[in-house]
């Protein structure tokens, strides 16, 4: 049964949500192992962006924000408003893993935030569009009164403000996170304690942050200025690039370090896993012009991550 009746496609294959559901508790559980052996402000900083990005669904859906989840197994919540397990630790996962990349790569603290959420932006393009039209997740058009947008409104189908959303929770946790690190104790117990309560800090500093950039700003910016969803997504899209470039510019100096496998197992199977969906399910005959932006996306991820991967530090220096 669907929450929203202006979906075309039908239920997918039986095996499909619980094989995606598989797949994310087994990339958090090698997230986890390699958090748990690079120490307790690692462990707290994947278990603070899995609870974040829990509570922003919860909240999202209890508070009718226009879309609902599909049924899996482990779900968080009274049905219909209730939400996977398995998507918090998604936002966890891909915000651990992009963080670990911009921290190799010396980047100053502004540009570091702005790209690990291009990097969790990459991530979301590849999934949302299939995992939408597979009733993993559901936005409804009707409460737009524009039912016959469901598949091709703002991006195919995903609302733009989905989208900067996206770039407003990485950036402001990684952000305030990075910010509070800054503060620094002399005894043992009080580093161990205060590297455990960062993420929870981080949450509510975002949360409120959040809230604001949502609400009355965006608000102010629609009321005075007509700036909607698509007009601020596309000031972050062009924004974030500008401060990452600048970071990259003026990076630290930092010991080459080859990165963990998971900094490229995440997005390889969150990008592939989807890419294959659009042609199982049939989505990639849906629109030309989507099913080319996909490939396009992908190949534009390839390079990225094989400037980040492929290309081997130099240790002699």
């Amino acid at each position: 049964m669907f929450p929203y009746p202006n979906m075309p496609y039908g239920l997918p294959p039986s095996y499909c949500y619980p094989l995606t559901e598989f797949f994310m508790y087994l990339l958090f559980i090698i997230t986890l192992f390699n958090a748990w052996k690079k120490g307790i402000g690692h462990v707290s900083y994947l278990l603070g962006g899995v609870g974040f990005g829990l509570l922003l669904e919860y909240v999202n859906v209890m508070s009718s924000a226009g879309y609902k989840y599909g049924q899996f197994m482990l779900m968080l919540g009274h049905a219909p408003d209730n939400i996977p397990v398995c998507i918090g630790t998604s936002w966890g996962i891909i915000i651990y893993t992009s963080r670990l990349i911009s921290d190799n790569k010396g980047l100053p603290l502004w540009a570091a935030a702005a790209f690990d959420s291009l990097l969790a932006l990459s991530i979301d393009l590849s999934m949302d569009v299939v995992a939408y039209r597979l009733h993993m997740w559901h936005w409804s058009w009707e409460d737009r009164q524009l039912p016959q947008m469901a598949l091709t409104g703002d991006w195919f189908g995903i609302p733009y403000g989905n989208f900067f959303g996206w770039l407003c929770v990485v950036f402001f946790y990684s952000l305030f996170a990075r910010t509070l690190e800054i503060i620094h104790f002399t005894k043992a117990g009080a580093i161990r304690v205060w590297k455990a309560i960062i993420p929870l800090l981080s949450i509510l500093i975002s949360q409120l942050i959040l809230w604001l950039t949502l609400f009355p700003v965006s608000t102010w910016l629609k009321v005075h200025f007509n700036i909607v969803s698509k007009e601020k997504l596309i000031f972050l899209l062009v924004l974030f690039p500008i401060m990452t470039i600048a970071g990259f510019t003026k990076k630290r100096e930092v010991t080459p370090t080859v990165l963990p496998f998971i900094t490229w197992l995440v997005p390889v199977w969150f990008h592939l896993y989807f890419f294959a969906w659009l042609f199982i399910g049939g989505f990639s005959r849906e629109n030309k012009l989507m099913t080319f932006l996909c490939v396009t996306n992908l190949f534009i991820v390839l390079v990225i991550h094989w400037w980040i991967h492929i290309r081997k530090p130099n240790l002699g220096r």
